[in-house]
Formats: structure tokens, C-alpha cells, sequence
């Protein structure tokens, strides 16, 4: 236990060991302290209006997801203590010019379940172990665009122009005529190239709702309680409620205060 008065700060030191002479290279002293004291600094805004680019709500959902999996765990388990779910989206993309929705992720189950190392009439004894699966899922929606419609497509264009050109003729047409055409010697174009703003999505919140079920649970063949059985399979049934924003960077004009 320290002998140093309560309330007192304390040295730390550092020091950072090299391959010289003197085998110190720095060292560094610094005291903890109780209070740091601030004072507001006045704010200056924009009061004059202002054109901002930023995120525009397009559409806020809550979507439906149906999974039905099979989980097999390494070794007989005797029953499940505990589920620790999370979500996890990878890709939710809408299709621009069309209102679908393509969201893809995983359901994060880390299982808790207990096994049988030994076990007689009276009872039967072994460890908490855990395994960690991804379920995945996949599914398209259509959207409501219940805030602001996206911004339209701006496509990229290419176009093609050449200048005229008069030459002489051959010998076998007449002196006075000319060959009257574009320029067959040179290619001249123009392009263009938009780059749109892409719609991204948040993750607002979720929630799960599962039944699993053990299959093929087997009596354990050595002296154990009689309804005590083991098993290695379980199938589970999701309904997965996901809130989304669905957002667009856009310029935006923010009036004078």
C-alpha cells in the first residue's frame, strides 16, 4: 500500500531503452491532475444563408427477414444455457432508377451450451463450452420513398465532330472540281463523365425473434438420469425486424437565421 497522502499527484515515468553507450535514450515525467478549468468560447455561425451538402433522408423502413438454418455443433451438446445474438448487414444497395432495395449480412449466434463428461443416476457433470456462428441472409424490398425522392441520374455522354475538308480530285475527274468531305485524317471527340451521388444506408436498430429446436437428441448409454439426452443439431427459425435510413448527399439551401 502506498505511503503518499491522499489527494497528492503522483510522478510517472518512462523510459524508452536503446542499443547506445548509455542504454537511455528519453525519458518522460508527467503528473495527473484532478481538474482541468475551461471557459466557453462564443460560437460565430453562418447567419447570411448557406448552400450545404448533406446527408438527405430518402427513406426510413423497417423490413421483414424469414431464415430457417441448420447449426451443427463440433461435439454432443447436453442442452443450450445461452444465445448472444448480433446483426451484422454487408451490403444494403439501392438500385438507382428503380426503388429495390438489395440488403445482404449475417446473424452473429454465439452459442453457450454444456457437455457430459461424466454422469451417473443421480446427476450428470461436464463444461460450458461456446461456438460462434455467422447465419447468413439475403432478400430485395421495395422502398417508399417516405422522405425525399433521389436525385436523378446524370449519364455520362461521348460525342464525336470532325471539320471539312476540300481536296483535289484525281486526274481523271475534271481540273475545276473539288472533293467536298470531313477530314478523313484525324478523330475528334468529346466526353463527359458524371459522377453521381450514391444512396448508403444506416442501421437504425433490430430485433430477432427465434425458435430453436434440437434434433436427433439421443439418451446418453451410460448411467444417467433417464430424461437427460444429448445431441448435436439444431434447427432455428428467424423473423428479423431491421430499421433502415436509407440516405443521399445533396445540396441543400439553409436560409438566414
Amino acid at each position: 500500500m502506498s505511503n503518499e497522502p491522499c489527494g497528492q499527484t503522483t510522478d510517472v515515468s518512462v523510459t524508452q531503452l536503446d542499443n547506445t553507450s548509455n542504454g537511455h535514450c528519453v525519458k518522460v515525467k508527467g503528473n495527473t491532475l484532478e481538474n482541468c478549468e475551461n471557459n466557453p468560447v462564443d460560437i460565430d455561425p453562418i447567419t447570411t444563408g448557406v448552400v450545404a451538402k448533406i446527408p438527405v433522408v430518402l427513406a426510413e423502413l423497417t423490413l421483414q427477414v424469414n431464415v430457417s438454418s441448420f447449426i451443427k455443433l463440433p461435439e454432443s451438446a447436453l442442452e443450450i444455457k445461452d444465445i448472444n445474438k448480433k446483426l451484422k448487414i454487408t451490403q444494403c444497395r439501392l438500385l438507382q432508377n428503380t426503388n429495390i432495395l438489395f440488403i445482404k449480412g449475417f446473424v452473429r449466434k454465439n452459442i453457450d451450451y454444456s457437455t457430459r463428461d461424466c454422469s451417473n443416476y443421480k446427476g450428470v457433470c461436464g463444461d460450458l463450452r461456446h461456438c460462434t456462428v455467422d447465419v447468413p441472409f439475403e432478400c430485395t424490398t421495395a422502398v417508399d420513398f417516405n422522405g425525399f425522392d433521389p436525385a436523378d441520374i446524370v449519364f455520362n455522354t461521348k460525342s464525336q465532330f470532325e471539320y471539312f475538308r476540300e481536296d483535289k480530285l484525281p486526274g481523271d475527274f475534271p481540273e475545276k472540281e473539288r472533293l467536298l468531305s470531313g477530314d478523313f485524317s484525324e478523330f475528334n471527340q468529346i466526353t463527359t463523365e458524371y459522377l453521381n451521388e450514391i444512396p448508403y444506408c444506416e442501421l437504425i436498430s433490430s430485433r430477432i425473434i427465434e425458435f430453436d429446436e434440437f434434433l436427433n437428441r439421443k439418451p446418453i448409454y451410460e448411467p444417467a438420469p433417464f430424461e437427460e439426452k444429448e445431441f448435436k443439431k439444431i434447427e432455428e427459425k428467424m423473423v428479423i425486424y431491421i430499421t433502415l435510413k436509407i440516405l443521399q448527399k445533396r445540396q441543400v439551401e439553409i436560409g438566414a437565421l
